[in-house]
Parts: C-alpha cells; structure tokens; sequence
C-alpha cells in the first residue's frame, strides 16, 4: 500500500481523535450537558470517553491492536449516534443531525479500518510480497 493511503491516510484518520479525546479534559465541565440525564456521574463519562478516544488514536497510528481500537472506536461513536444525536434530532437539535451524519462516518471508516488488520497485525506485516496485490500480475510491491 503506498505511503499517502496508509500511513498518511491513517494518521490523518486518528490524529483528530487524539485531540477530541484532549479537549474531553480540558472542557469537562462543559461536555457534561452532553451526557443523557439518565447517566449517572457524568463528568466519569466524559473522562472515560477522552480516554478512549485517545487510546484509540495512539492504537491506530502505532499499529498496535489496531483491529480492536476500529472495532471499539465504531461502537462507541454509534453510541453516540443513538444516545445523544437521536435524542438531540427528536428534541430540535440543529447541530444533531450533522454530527448524527459525523460520526455515523466516522463509524463506519473505523470498522473499514479495522477490516484490513487481521489478528491484530497490518496487511502490509502479514504481506509476503512487500505491497497490495488488488489483483495485478505487474504489481512491484513498491510504494508508489
């Protein structure tokens, strides 16, 4: 896989979680209108959720347990979608349909990530040929 669609594209894919999961931190107290009512001890929640969306940055840019954090990345902005988004729409929300649209995206590019690592390694590891076949006799197996 060449540079630009992996590593590139994979960092660029994380990064920004990194710095959601920061701002959880910084902004707590004000992240925790965001939490259902039902929820108890809210500021936890939005702890937690700064945390793992760190945690799952550092995992995907690293390659470590990248299939796992795709996965737990997915459900958790799904959560989202229906905990807080669904919720914000029927209340008259105007921001809760683009986020709904955001992370329902978001979503589904984690587990499409996530798709392409198998017992935990990158294809380009498990890849005896040094690069993606996609089906091509004349693939060198270089980067670009």
């Amino acid at each position: 896989m060449s540079i630009l669609t992996d590593k590139v594209g994979r960092i660029l894919f994380a990064l920004p979680f990194a710095v959601f999961g920061l701002f959880h931190f910084m902004n707590a107290g004000n992240m925790t209108g965001m939490i259902p009512g039902w929820m108890p001890l809210a500021v936890f929640w939005v702890y937690l959720t700064g945390l793992a969306l760190i945690a799952a940055s550092v995992s995907i840019i690293i390659e470590k347990k990248t299939r796992l954090a795709g996965i737990l990345l997915g459900v958790m902005l799904l959560i989202f979608v229906f905990t807080i988004h669904i919720p914000g729409i029927m209340g008259g929300s105007e921001t809760a349909m683009p986020n709904l649209l955001k992370d329902a995206a978001l979503a589904g590019a984690a587990w499409y990530l996530a798709g392409h690592y198998e017992n935990g390694e990158s294809e380009e590891a498990s890849d005896s040929g040094g690069g993606e076949d996609y089906g091509s006799s004349t693939d060198t197996g270089g980067d670009f």
